[in-house]
């Protein structure tokens, strides 16, 4: 599975007896304020949104990952920028400030021995960044695929740092489900995780799987995105988005709380048990995936 960057589900999936009814959301802001409403039971949700969500008080718990890495800074393909260090002074677009996209960068000036006040951030809708570089109005831009491949493909913009490189345990969107449906209806939830993490198998099996996958997810109904764009997010490299390993990993999810209270993101740390629900992940059988492209 591939997250929308925008926000939202990105494929469809047969859970038999209690299926889900799927929707995809333009944007993290309505995706959050359905979950919040009860309007959606399970959602991807950026793991910071999901873990101060559950720190809120709303019954959130995040029962599986959605992809590993698939983030990068982007910076023009004939800018002389090589580190962080040359874009001190410089605006830098990130999605959110609840995107890890956003600590990454953080993270990544910290190795560099700077702050965010060495740069200017700017938040940007992902689809906007691409232009937003090609025009100059930022140096760089930090966000999740397919929006760094769309530049670098069109030839104008080049990865400065992918964190298949730079952070190998890199997560993002998680699978995020109301407590209420965990209660209700347990087995709907396991079901549906066997069904994500299988997914990520089938992904990780075949480069053909792989290609099949860019094809569906390019329709109008999920990423509206040209085909080849996609088939090169999954295959320059081929681990530039991997999704073979979608366990809960605790000292992860620590990582990124350290990084949040950094950033003030959120004000105290968060106890891992509070946003976190292992029992879905632990018990996940390998399931069959039925694959087919939508109308």
């Amino acid at each position: 599975m591939q997250r929308d960057p925008k926000g939202g589900t990105v494929v469809d999936v047969t859970l038999g007896e209690g299926a889900a009814e799927f929707a995809k959301y333009s944007g993290w802001p309505e995706l959050k304020e359905s979950f919040m409403a009860s309007k959606i039971q399970a959602a991807y949700l950026l793991a910071p949104m999901a873990m101060d969500l559950a720190d809120k008080g709303i019954p959130a718990k995040i029962v599986a990952l959605g992809h590993r890495s698939g983030a990068l800074i982007m910076v023009k393909a004939d800018s002389p920028v090589k580190s962080m260090k040359d874009l001190r002074g410089q605006r830098i677009a990130i999605p959110s400030r609840f995107a890890v996209d956003h600590l990454f960068v953080r993270r990544m000036l910290k190795q560099s021995g700077m702050t965010v006040k060495d740069v200017e951030l700017v938040e940007m809708p992902p689809p906007d960044m691409p232009s937003a570089l090609y025009a100059g109005s930022v140096a760089a831009y930090a966000t999740g695929e397919p929006f760094g491949a769309v530049a670098e493909k069109a030839g104008y913009a080049r990865p400065l740092y992918m964190t298949r490189d730079q952070w190998p345990n890199y997560i993002c969107c998680v699978l995020t489900v109301r407590e209420e449906l965990i209660k209700t209806n347990p087995a709907l939830v396991q079901r549906l995780v066997n069904h994500v993490m299988s997914a990520g198998a089938w992904l990780e099996a075949s480069d053909a799987n792989r290609t099949l996958a860019a094809e569906i997810a390019a329709g109008p109904t999920l990423f509206n995105q040209k085909p080849e764009i996609l088939k090169f997010v999954l295959s320059n490299p081929r681990d530039r988005v991997t999704y073979g390993d979608l366990r809960l990993v605790k000292a992860e999810f620590d990582e990124i709380m350290q990084l949040m209270l950094e950033a003030e993101i959120i004000s105290r740390p968060i106890p891992y048990e509070k946003y976190v629900d292992e029992t879905f992940a632990r018990n996940a059988k390998q399931v069959e995936v039925i694959v087919s492209k939508p109308n």
